[in-house]
């Protein structure tokens, strides 16, 4: 089978706060937005670019009724972002409030440069190195 890697959905609670991450700190834009009344929801796709331009994107979904955040679980990992500078990203991140949880620098055993970030929603996201 030959497919395409379209999007990864995370489910977030402040969709408001989410897209700021996302689109201010980590500077992907809002490609998409569905509102589902009948539903109760709403789907936003964020990404650099979108699926018609080959790129993954990610899916915020907002169940409108949600009391509380969701529980993440343990099965998931993170999300993995290329950047041209981790440690300006963190900067960036740190300054517009958001959770730097592993600081700038190569990869234990590697020379990669990487970082981890978390969103609102407590979602972790991998910066990596890409000159």
């Amino acid at each position: 089978m030959h497919g395409k890697f379209l999007h990864t959905m995370l489910r977030v609670y402040d969709l408001d706060r989410s897209i700021a991450f996302y689109r201010d700190l980590l500077g992907m834009k809002e490609l998409r937005r569905t509102e589902v009344p009948a539903g109760r929801y709403t789907l936003v796709f964020m990404g650099y670019a979108s699926n018609e331009e080959g790129q993954a994107e990610i899916e915020l979904t907002h169940n409108w009724d949600q009391p509380a955040p969701y529980d993440l679980g343990t099965a998931f990992g993170h999300l993995a972002v290329g950047v041209p500078n981790v440690a300006a990203a963190c900067e960036t991140v740190r300054q517009g409030g958001g959770r730097v949880t592993r600081e700038a620098g190569p990869v234990k055993f590697g020379t990669t440069v990487i970082a981890f970030v978390e969103d609102p929603n407590g979602y972790k996201v991998e910066l990596i190195e890409r000159k």
